[in-house]
């Protein structure tokens, strides 16, 4: 039975700013892809704690969810239930913001990562005929074979259509009109022009023919083009035309532009693209696959690896197979196999129900980001571990030469795929990673010492019998203000009750005191809020402002510690009101129950003026 991602779509998005600060939302493998207005509005603090989501990271100018093999299932959900288009528009976005490199690897991220989905499994259909060759159950004349590699090198040959689409999509051009240049591009009678070498010209200009199935590079620049000569003519041209003359003028302009200019000097760049990386690995193989291999693992942590996704390609186009995303391939089994040791070793069962599903995936589908953020980059040597086996691979791989002829993501499902010059390298060397990641992580990586410790309370603390259940519980102000009902605070989460049900207080000063007797169940590092744990039963937890966490403890000076014993009315927190204001941050200071289903109702007590350890909310039990 199939997951319901309805609650998880609709936090994310809330915690990502809501619909109005999302730009733009695609996925790749396992992680959701969010380009935001504004990045200080994403609660990355409250995101990254969602069940469902593994990690949060602020890379390549997105905000990247990473959820793991159910992503698609997510990034629909996101669609289905928040309201969110698929084709949100750029308004509004800062380009001037973001760096070069964030620009370039959020460009390429966008116009490669929607169609990965076709291209891996058309790989991996290729690496199944390839094996089904080899074992001689298949012939490449029989009808059978040539209909299923149709299905597996039809979007390779025919790429600059889909990359058409989407580039379209990334650049905000008219997509059929991006599609029909590229058609154009790959047209069978221009496709046999340029295998038989004939010489055309276009109004006497000659045209240097250049074969674009399967090209990467010339109909991304095509279609930015296109994007800003529409721009341009639906400026100039009146509204009542607009329907056929736009499209007509920029199919007459920029198809002939592309034969002419754009794809001769995009194909020659493309060539010494993949040139200058052949012969990088060429001077010396060993060290240049290893330290290739040694980088991968950091390139996948910060979702960059599919911007390399167009050197491959280029090196598919330019020489028929691809060497770069097989050096980097047993970076995969690696991280698989440094996961499996931790697997192996741990006694926790948690860790154990974490760590087996995500090895496996990562060794059967290649998807490594669920094994790394959940499990070797968490305790940091399985991950570095891995990185120097992925390495040691990397090495054994250039210098065997191995190579592909298609797009691969490594796995044990996919080896077939690199059947040729260099296999029993690349299995050695996918072995080496494999078992000697898991081996050295076993012996020397991983123990159970490495998991946080439990506070435990104070002797006050431990004196005081754990009630049976909620009981009825009077919680007082923590601080003298205006205390207000949590509908008015300017965040969904709290107005909603989303996190519990309480009241908020616009503070007066910044002393921010224990409102019951119990112990500190949260202190949080930043200073911006504190969890309490009642004698009563009741799970308090005070927000001191909002989006604070952005100060990173500034501002913020703690009293208390996790664990410890409190009184009401004992100092938690000193913050600085006018520093947090002068952030441009709001104050108000919400107060919730955080286990709110343990009762009857959460009554506030007091409106307007309060003064700290007067009555505030009424807990009443079940």
């Amino acid at each position: 039975m199939a997951k319901d991602y309805t609650q998880l779509s609709k936090d994310i998005v809330k915690y990502v700013g809501g619909t109005e600060n999302v730009i733009s939302l695609f996925h790749c493998a396992t992680r959701l892809r969010f380009k935001v207005k504004d990045s200080a509005a994403v609660d990355k603090e409250n995101l990254s704690q969602l069940s469902g989501v593994i990690k949060v990271l602020e890379s390549g100018g997105q905000i990247q969810v990473v959820i793991g093999n159910h992503v698609a299932d997510v990034c629909e959900a996101v669609f289905q239930n928040t309201g969110l288009k698929r084709d949100a528009a750029a308004d509004g976005q800062d380009a001037g913001s973001k760096n070069l490199l964030n620009t370039l690897m959020d460009t390429i991220s966008g116009i490669f990562a929607p169609m990965l989905g076709a291209m891996s499994g058309a790989g991996m259909l290729k690496a199944l005929l390839i094996l089904l060759t080899t074992a001689h159950l298949l012939e490449p004349d029989m009808g059978t074979y040539r209909i299923l590699y149709a299905a597996a090198d039809g979007v390779f040959s025919f790429l600059p259509i889909v990359l058409a689409l989407t580039a379209a999509n990334k650049f905000k051009a008219n997509s059929y009109v991006a599609m029909a240049v590229a058609m154009a591009l790959v047209y069978p009678d221009m496709s046999a022009a340029f295998s038989a070498g004939e010489s055309l010209t276009f109004l006497k200009i000659p045209v240097v023919l250049v074969s674009y199935t399967s090209s990467v590079i010339p109909i991304i620049i095509s279609v930015y083009v296109l994007s800003k000569l529409e721009k341009l003519l639906n400026k100039i041209i009146p509204s009542v035309l607009k329907g056929f003359t736009v499209p007509l003028v920029s199919l007459a302009v920029i198809v002939p532009m592309t034969f002419l200019v754009i794809g001769p000097i995009a194909d020659t760049a493309g060539k010494l693209l993949a040139s200058g990386y052949t012969g990088l690995v060429g001077l010396n193989p060993v060290i240049a696959g290893g330290i290739l291999g040694l980088i991968w693992p950091a390139a996948v942590m910060f979702g960059v690896h599919w911007g390399f996704v167009p050197i491959v390609m280029n090196n598919i186009q330019n020489f028929g197979r691809d060497t770069l995303f097989v050096i980097t391939g047993p970076n995969n089994m690696a991280q698989a196999g440094a996961t499996l040791g931790v697997f192996l070793k741990t006694k926790n069962k948690e860790i154990k129900e974490l760590a087996g599903p995500t090895a496996l995936s990562a060794v059967l589908a290649g998807i490594t980001e669920p094994a790394i953020y959940g499990v070797t980059l968490r305790f940091k040597k399985p991950f570095f571990i891995g990185a120097i086996f992925s390495g040691i691979a990397g090495a054994i791989v250039a210098a065997a030469g191995t190579s592909a002829p298609t797009l691969l993501t490594t796995s044990v499902l996919t080896l077939p795929g690199y059947i040729g010059t260099g296999f029993v390298g690349f299995l050695i060397a996918c072995a080496v990673a494999y078992f000697g990641a898991a081996a050295v992580t076993y012996l020397f990586g991983y123990s159970d010492d490495m998991l946080p410790k439990k506070a435990a309370p104070s002797p006050a603390a431990s004196d005081a019998p754990a009630p049976s259940q909620a009981g009825d519980e009077i919680i007082k102000a923590p601080v003298n203000g205006k205390a207000i009902p949590l509908s008015e605070v300017k965040d969904e989460a709290f107005a909603g009750g989303i996190l519990g049900m309480g009241a908020a207080i616009i503070p007066e000063n910044g002393n921010i005191c224990a409102p019951c007797s119990g112990v500190i169940s949260a202190m949080y590092p930043t200073g911006h809020a504190v969890g309490i744990q009642s004698d009563a039963g009741a799970e308090i937890l005070i927000h001191i402002g909002m989006d604070t966490v952005s100060m990173d403890g500034d501002g913020f000076d703690v009293k208390v510690k996790e664990g410890q014993a409190v009184k009401a009315g004992d100092l938690l927190v000193c913050a600085d009101l006018k520093k947090i204001q002068a952030a441009g941050l709001e104050i108000t200071t919400p107060v919730i129950v955080t286990n709110t289903e343990d009762y009857l109702e959460i009554r506030q007590e007091a409106t307007g003026s309060v003064r700290q350890g007067s009555a505030f909310l009424s807990c009443i039990g079940k």
